[in-house]
């Protein structure tokens, strides 16, 4: 029988909070091991690049000790991984940083009225222009779009809306995976090889280049766009197959408007991803030093392989092709980032408006 006056056991008081590293915690501590790093480096002669290393060695461990012994093994935890994945992220961002920083450099010097509106033709040891590039490159970009995106967009449609888990929809989608990894210089002989049996032998034109790139873009397009059509809520297809809409113009009505600002964002990957190619502009576009409007018909020059020309084979005048290198460098980047800031803005146009 229990004896009711006997007390009840008391449980141990378990804190609901425990100390926490102050908020300047992780700037100090780097701060200390920049500073460690700095005099190891220095005093051994390392690199900046060794003392970097050194720095952000001691950074992590630092943190991960001190929180161990000032708070718990979970947060510690917490600020290892924290820790690591700023470290990810400055590896990462250190490459793209230097070379934004080095084509800037070398490339600014060169942008001028004449450089942007000038051609390299009859120019004799004096700066010309990359004018002729800049339409070429374009144009063919332009060509590999008009070609990539209905091929692209349709085989998504057909994968997500008809195809589904059928045998046909899986190896479509095999050989978009094995056309991810083509290398460029196979798409350029790919489409050297057909105008040459189409045209004639040595055929180099712009739209060779166009199709060219298109082989490079279409699965990128592909991939993307079935990516898009699948997030699609099937709500909004059985709402508008239960309103008797047929099946053509449910998508043409329904999926593709909700999905277009991802598509419109994956079209601009591919294009980003296909117009600093050199090797197949180089097999069957050629080069020229004059202006080309016309992609049917004569050599075309595009910015890469004026780039790669020009600092392979400088002539007489290395110095002022060199820096003319950097800065078509420097446009075509800029190129690239107008075609995502327009991407940005089309997907914003685009996103299918939301309700109150």
């Amino acid at each position: 029988m229990t004896d009711l006056a006997t007390p009840p056991e008391t449980h141990a008081h378990v804190p609901l909070r425990h100390p926490r590293l102050p908020s300047y915690a992780p700037w100090l501590v780097v701060g200390l091991a920049a500073a460690a790093a700095a005099l190891v480096g220095l005093t051994l002669g390392w690199s900046l690049t060794g003392i970097v290393v050194l720095a952000m060695v001691l950074h992590v461990v630092g943190l991960t000790v001190w929180s161990r012994a000032v708070e718990n093994a979970r947060a510690a935890t917490d600020r290892l991984v924290t820790s690591l994945v700023w470290v990810a992220l400055t590896i990462a961002l250190v490459p793209l940083v230097s070379l934004v920083l080095k084509v800037v450099t070398e490339g600014a010097a060169e942008l001028n009225g004449r450089f942007l509106t000038w051609s390299m033709r009859n120019v004799v040891g004096e700066p010309g222009g990359i004018y002729h590039a800049i339409v070429g490159t374009l144009l063919i970009t332009l060509a590999a779009t008009v070609i990539s995106v209905p091929v692209g967009l349709l085989s998504a449609i057909y994968l997500v809306e008809y195809g589904g888990q059928s045998r046909l929809a899986g190896w479509i989608r095999f050989l978009v995976d094995v056309m991810t990894g083509i290398p460029s210089i196979v798409a350029g002989l790919f489409a050297y090889a057909l105008f040459s049996l189409i045209i004639g032998p040595g055929t180099q034109l712009g739209l060779g280049g166009g199709v060219a790139l298109s082989l490079l873009m279409i699965p990128i397009v592909v991939r993307s766009a079935e990516e898009m059509l699948k997030l699609v809520p099937a709500d909004l297809r059985e709402a508008s197959y239960a309103l008797g809409v047929p099946k053509w113009r449910t998508i043409v009505k329904v999926v593709l408007p909700t999905a277009m600002a991802g598509i419109i964002t994956g079209v601009t990957l591919a294009i980003a991803r296909v117009i600093g190619e050199t090797a197949p502009l180089l097999i069957i576009c050629g080069s020229t030093d004059s202006v080309n409007f016309n992609l049917f018909n004569g050599q075309m020059a595009s910015l890469p392989v004026f780039i790669y020309s020009s600092y392979t084979q400088p002539g007489t005048n290395p110095e002022i092709l060199k820096g003319m290198a950097w800065g078509a460098a420097l446009i075509l980047i800029i190129i690239v980032m107008a075609l995502n800031l327009i991407a940005r803005l089309a997907g914003k146009f685009f996103a299918p408006k939301r309700g109150r």
